[in-house]
């Protein structure tokens, strides 16, 4: 636990679900409605530091989250998972945490090119 991180002292109303090593709440500031948070227990900035028992348990939560979007949201046709590693990527929480993202037919003009619009005018490319 890491004294003033606000992962490291999530209240038990906000968790969703949880196993023994990770915990999933809904982000406070949605992308999307379903926009959920899995996030590895022990205080870790990096994704890449968590034990692979712990990498592990969060995919067990990822996965529990996906079906549940998709039992309750039929409107749900895709995905987005991400992962901000560093404050140069855009992690503005010191402790990791895997965004899943529920997609729908028409919540943007173009998603062709996804995650890779995260650096302005890389998202697009040519038709293969």
């Amino acid at each position: 636990m890491q004294n003033g991180c606000i992962f490291c002292r999530i209240g038990n109303d906000r968790i969703i679900d949880e196993n023994s090593l990770s915990y999933a709440i809904i982000d406070n500031f949605p992308v999307s409605e379903g926009h959920t948070l899995i996030i590895p227990k022990r205080h870790e900035p990096d994704y890449f530091f968590l034990t692979n028992e712990e990498k592990r348990s969060c995919d067990e939560l990822l996965e529990r989250a996906r079906s549940r979007i998709l039992i309750s949201d039929p409107t749900v046709e895709g995905f987005n998972v991400g992962i901000n590693i560093g404050e140069v990527a855009g992690q503005s929480i010191s402790h990791c945490h895997i965004h899943l993202i529920p997609r729908r037919k028409g919540d943007t003009p173009n998603p062709r090119g996804g995650i890779r619009h995260v650096i302005a005018h890389k998202g697009c490319y040519p038709k293969a």
